[in-house]
């Protein structure tokens, strides 16, 4: 039978308590169980609202990923079951263990560094030069005054370039250089030399050719805890969500450690509003594994007796339009890699972005620029924007 034909009946027992239950809190969210507005959830098989209360997230998504249901809009789906706050109104038993988890175990050991990138980073360049911009930017863009994912990402290492104030002949450290855009543009139009760290090797053959073309940039294929030299500056573009808790103030150390007495580090970094939450499992087991958001005390309190908060500038609501803009390639790419990908990592992907599309546009998560010096700048510091 086709799923659009099915009844309202056919996958939701209203006379069960859970489903009553769900019902009514996906109506304080405004949202209906088979209902015709594009944010609705169509229901194709028995045990989605079952898994969704059992499992939260993580038997949400992978009932989706199934094609146990849908949403025309996904993304406006999460905004309205994020904004109402729903996930904090249902006890997940069965995530107890996923809690602990993250809790006592150190996940980002140096030993499991190399596990992000491999399941995430290194799924196919070709891929990620599909999904984003001609520098392959694979952060948050800043739209204050762009109108497109070019023109966003572009102003977004203008904006860092100038944070920092680059002059030329600097030496930079990018931590977590991904496929070392902010390299490019800072050695292009700042004339500083640049060394970026990665643990993805596809982020690091993609590397030689930015070297090729004559760049002053250095890709390294190694963890941020084994880098000893100095820099005049320091940046973290979307990094710091793969260090977790445990390892705050030993990247910190780190930073403190190669960053000269008169220099500037930028940290940019997703950040989540509830400091004892937990990593959400899905996302951990299908997108970014041992993945963990920081929150804004997590911050500072890794920073303490070593830098100097100059200032924190959050533009999450950016993260929005920049997802939606990658969702819109990816879909306008995806007949290439169809066959090579298969149905469920396009529900997979889909899934990824709109429903963090979803949670930036209701503000449940956030993207902050922490400017740290570690002495302090005398005078201020001034934000340029």
């Amino acid at each position: 039978m086709d799923s659009q034909s099915l009844t309202h009946t056919a996958f939701f027992d209203e006379t069960s308590s859970s489903h009553r239950f769900v019902a009514k809190l996906l109506d304080e969210a405004d949202i209906r169980i088979n209902g015709k507005r594009p944010w609705d959830i169509k229901l194709n098989a028995h045990g989605v609202i079952d898994e969704a209360l059992a499992r939260g997230n993580l038997g949400l998504g992978e009932s989706y990923v199934n094609g146990d249901w849908d949403a025309e809009r996904l993304d406006a789906f999460f905004f309205h079951l994020l904004r109402a706050r729903l996930p904090d109104k249902i006890s997940h038993r069965k995530l107890v263990f996923h809690h602990l988890r993250t809790r006592l175990i150190n996940l980002q050991t140096a030993k499991r560094a190399f596990e992000v990138g491999e399941a995430h980073y290194d799924i196919g360049n070709d891929f990620y030069a599909a999904m984003l911009d001609k520098r392959m930017t694979y952060t948050c863009g800043y739209w204050k005054d762009a109108d497109n994912l070019e023109e966003a990402q572009e102003a977004k290492l203008d904006l860092i370039c100038r944070k920092v104030g680059l002059e030329p002949g600097m030496r930079v450290l990018d931590i977590g250089c991904g496929w070392g855009s902010f390299m490019a543009y800072a050695a292009e139009h700042y004339g500083v030399e640049c060394v970026g760290l990665t643990i993805s090797r596809e982020q690091a053959d993609y590397g030689k050719s930015l070297m090729q073309r004559g760049l002053p940039v250095e890709f390294r294929l190694q963890d941020y805890r084994d880098e000893t030299e100095q820099f005049d500056r320091i940046i973290s573009i979307g990094m710091f969500e793969h260090v977790g808790r445990k390892n705050y103030r030993t990247y910190m150390e780190m930073a403190h450690r190669c960053l000269k007495d008169d220099g500037l580090f930028l940290l940019h970094t997703i950040g989540k509003n509830v400091r004892n939450s937990s990593p959400d499992p899905w996302i951990d087991k299908y997108i970014f594994p041992n993945g963990e958001l920081p929150a804004l005390g997590h911050v500072t309190d890794a920073a303490e007796e070593l830098f100097v908060v100059e200032d924190v500038h959050n533009f999450g609501a950016d993260y929005d339009r920049t997802l939606m803009a990658w969702h819109e390639k990816f879909e306008a790419a995806w007949p290439q890699f169809a066959e090579a990908y298969g149905e469920r990592f396009y529900r997979m992907w889909r899934y990824y972005l709109l429903s963090c599309a979803g949670a930036f546009r209701a503000r449940d998560i956030q993207l902050w620029q922490f400017m740290l010096s570690k002495k302090g700048v005398l005078g201020g510091y001034h934000r340029v924007s």
